[in-house]
């Protein structure tokens, strides 16, 4: 991969390793992350430094992918997923101050291979999503998901397993 900037009326990209072929839509907003090749980032998208998508990834527009998020070759991200990487967000220090990067503990997620996220999922840090797993619209994963898995709804649990990988 090489490391690019990019910049024209309406991207911006800045310290961001791009595989062969990737393309990126307007008004995405990523420094310092990796995209590796074959993968599309839809408009209005946010990636940030220390974050990696792997190969033939298709992240949709609106979507939110923080600081210690890595995504395997291979997965969707629906259009407004949301991934975190702190377990206790706070503005403020206990004496008032305002917190800063030094103040805050970031927590890693890994989304592994063939993984489908569908629209307005919130994925909480700190969790792995198996091989091929399939997390539902709106759903908030809180924990693990196995491999295979098929999880839905707040807090997301599996209701089934993908029995047959479809192209």
């Amino acid at each position: 991969m090489e490391t690019v900037t990019i910049q024209n009326d309406k991207q911006s990209l800045n310290n961001v390793q791009l595989g062969e072929g990737v393309r990126i839509f307007n008004f995405v907003n990523a420094y310092g992350c990796s995209i590796d090749s074959g993968s599309k980032v839809g408009a209005f998208v946010e990636i940030q430094k220390g974050a990696s998508i792997g190969k033939n990834c298709k992240i949709s527009s609106h979507t939110f992918i923080c600081e210690g998020v890595h995504i395997g070759d291979e997965c969707f991200i629906g259009h407004g997923v949301m991934f975190t990487n702190d377990l206790f967000p706070r503005a403020t220090n206990a004496d008032g101050s305002a917190q800063t990067e030094a103040d805050w503990h970031m927590v890693e997620t890994q989304v592994q291979k063939g993984v489908s996220i569908g629209s307005n999922a919130t994925i909480l840090c700190g969790i792995t999503i198996g091989e091929y797993a399939l997390i539902g619209a709106g759903a908030v994963v809180t924990r693990d998901v196995p491999p295979y898995s098929i999880v839905v709804g707040n807090p997301a649990k599996v209701i089934g397993q993908v029995t047959d990988r479809q192209p």
